[in-house]
């Protein structure tokens, strides 16, 4: 892997406004690539997520939401370090079991695969519409490419994670826009907590076809909050 810093990300902080992530980049809070997401989940994903809440209990959802939240953060800082080729320790229990996630990431879906890094946990934002952190960026399998690394209790099917590859064409589109590149592919680098490795690649037509959806939900999140607003008027 060869480091080209050929492009200057902005640096940035985020804040809650109205209890939804947003990113401070120069003069704009910019709402992030998951609040539009999750303002904008259909229907029946909405019902689904309600119902496994129910079937787990509450309190049961909340723990294994803040388990997966916290192990998943220990990982993605493993790899970031790695790739930095700086050193990073948790000795917790959690992060042993992060550390080995990282492990086989780095091993099965990086070391191979990934020719040239542009950055890694970079901002990336589409000025005046919406702002977000990508894990990778660069040249993987001889393609410029978005890549995202992800935990999971149980591994995945491609039907379950659309919302992945719509993330992925989100932080595409946006870098396209800004440093007019070309990306039209993108990966999802995924460990369960079980240590069973998948990785999903969207090219071509295919991710154009994720980067109209994420455009239409950028446009749904901007209308409904103007009917908010008209509302509240």
């Amino acid at each position: 892997m060869i480091w080209n810093k050929k492009f200057k990300y902005p640096k940035t902080h985020r804040e809650a406004i109205e209890g939804e992530r947003h990113y401070h980049i120069y003069d704009e809070k910019l709402p992030s690539v998951t609040t539009i997401l999750q303002n904008t989940q259909s229907v029946e994903k909405k019902a689904s997520l309600e119902n496994w809440k129910r079937r787990v209990g509450p309190i049961s959802a909340e723990n294994i939401k803040n388990e997966a939240a916290n192990r998943g953060s220990i990982m993605h800082k493993l790899i970031e370090c790695y790739l930095l080729d700086e050193r990073h320790l948790d000795l917790t229990d959690l992060g042993q079991q992060a550390d080995k996630m990282a492990q086989i990431i780095i091993d099965e879906g990086l070391k191979d695969c990934m020719q040239e890094i542009w950055g890694t946990e970079v901002c990336l934002h589409y000025p005046g519409l919406y702002a977000g952190a990508s894990d990778l960026a660069g040249v993987y399998e001889g393609r410029e490419s978005i890549l995202d690394f992800k935990q999971s209790n149980k591994p995945k099917r491609i039907e379950w994670i659309e919302d992945y590859f719509i993330q992925l064409a989100a932080y595409a589109t946006a870098h396209n826009q800004v440093y007019g590149t070309s990306i039209q592919s993108g990966t999802i680098l995924m460990c369960t907590k079980d240590n069973y490795f998948q990785k999903f690649t969207v090219q071509g037509p295919e991710f154009q076809k994720y980067m109209w959806e994420w455009l239409r939900r950028v446009d749904l999140y901007y209308e409904n909050r103007n009917k908010i607003a008209n509302n509240h008027e």
